[in-house]
């Protein structure tokens, strides 16, 4: 019996690793891509919720791997600051924008509350 909680325990594990590196891959082409990346879908303010989700995201995906949460959301603000001045500074169709840091930062508290709500809820071994 443990060695199958056991076992699914680490592949719980693994399925966290690939959904991180996905959302990590999804929130670096949607940041850093040339152009404004996603449709327009002519709602105002629709990217602001883009924003939050991509960084929320990949912090939620993130904590569930079992990473740092200090290294992570870390980086993840400093992303948030770093990409609005990368796409101000160095992509021509881009421009910076210090509300979409807003939504990252707002993105990483909510993912970072989610996986944190959803750790106490979590089943624990009494051993």
């Amino acid at each position: 019996m443990t060695t199958t909680t056991e076992t699914r325990s680490r592949a719980g594990i693994w399925v966290w690793r690939i959904a991180f590196v996905a959302a990590v891959a999804l929130q670096l082409y949607g940041v850093y891509a040339p152009r404004e990346a996603g449709p327009n879908l002519g709602i105002p303010q629709i990217d602001k919720v883009a924003h939050a989700f991509l960084f929320g995201a990949v912090a939620f995906t993130g904590l569930k791997a079992g990473l740092p949460a200090r290294w992570l959301l870390g980086a993840l603000a400093a992303n948030a600051v770093v990409s609005e001045l990368v796409q101000h500074w160095f992509l021509p169709q881009r421009d910076g924008d210090p509300f979409d840091t807003l939504a990252d930062l707002a993105g990483v508290a909510l993912g970072a509350w989610l996986a944190t709500v959803d750790w106490l809820r979590a089943p624990r071994r009494t051993s």
